[in-house]
């Protein structure tokens, strides 16, 4: 038997078929890319990889525990036909969790973009369209 969850208007959110819509303003795309980010004004690179992204932000996976709120300087690389391109975002982290799923300890991270120059934005576009595979 499923739990019922009632909202607080008195509302069954298990009928309710909003309860499972995805309430996202921008869609997500899986994406497996590598990106490399820099706490703001700091000057050490560190990796990761983009798990997910939407033109307002990204899921991230990493080996570093990095605190919420933090605002970081991340570099995303991708095979635009023979060759590697790259966009470039501020953002802050949104969110954190500790990912069990790997071999080794890391965490996801959601971020959400500050500041992205229009042709960075642009190649984000295309990217989330498919049009860079």
């Amino acid at each position: 038997m499923m739990d019922r969850q009632i909202d607080n208007k008195g509302k069954d959110a298990v009928r309710d078929s909003r309860y499972f819509r995805d309430r996202r303003k921008h869609p997500r795309v899986f994406m497996d890319l590598p990106l490399e980010y820099r706490v703001r004004h700091g000057t050490r690179a560190r990796g990761g990889l983009v798990v997910d992204a939407s033109e307002t932000g990204l899921l991230i996976y990493s080996t570093e525990e990095i605190p919420i709120g933090t605002r970081l300087k991340i570099g995303v690389l991708f095979p635009k036909e023979c060759e590697l391109a790259n966009f470039d975002v501020f953002a802050e982290i949104v969110w954190k969790r500790v990912d069990l799923e790997k071999e080794k300890k890391g965490y996801q991270y959601g971020v959400k973009f500050l500041q992205i120059l229009e042709e960075d934005h642009l190649k984000l576009k295309q990217l989330l369209i498919g049009k860079y595979k």
